[in-house]
């Protein structure tokens, strides 16, 4: 119960938060990607703003082996850059610079969104539902590194 309560209370302040920001305005977003056009810098103080209480995070993630409900942790990522992050970070870049949301705003973004939010958002159920199938096929198709 604590952890569905902290995972409530986490994902408000997290929606929150983007709402405020203006992470979930995809014009907002793209004018922040457009560099060599209408440049927008606002965001660069929110995302300069998230590293700090991640960063937070990972040092007392640092120091401790289970979560503040008793439950383990899980391991820390990998800090190997390979093949994957890079194709994934590519196509993450495409679709957040051609819709000008990503999964955490385009959820906190639902309620006022409007049917091109839907297709976006379905797309990206989709996207991730069938995601584990293609990278299963793509492991056996190419073998690992």
């Amino acid at each position: 119960m604590l952890r569905h309560a902290i995972a409530l209370l986490s994902g408000g302040l997290f929606g929150s938060g983007l709402f405020i920001s203006g992470m979930t305005d995809t014009a907002k977003v793209q004018g922040w990607l457009d560099v060599f056009g209408d440049w927008d810098p606002t965001l660069a103080f929110v995302m300069g703003g998230a590293m700090i209480p991640m960063a937070l995070a990972w040092w007392m993630r640092s120091k401790r082996v289970t979560a503040l409900t008793g439950e383990p942790l899980p391991p820390a990522p990998s800090k190997e850059i390979d093949t994957k992050l890079i194709v994934g970070s590519v196509l993450f870049g495409i679709g957040w610079g051609l819709a000008g949301l990503c999964p955490g705003p385009s959820i906190a973004a639902l309620s006022y969104g409007g049917p091109g939010l839907y297709v976006f958002v379905a797309a990206m159920v989709t996207g991730m539902a069938i995601a584990p199938f293609v990278r299963a096929r793509l492991d056996r198709a190419v073998p690992a590194e």
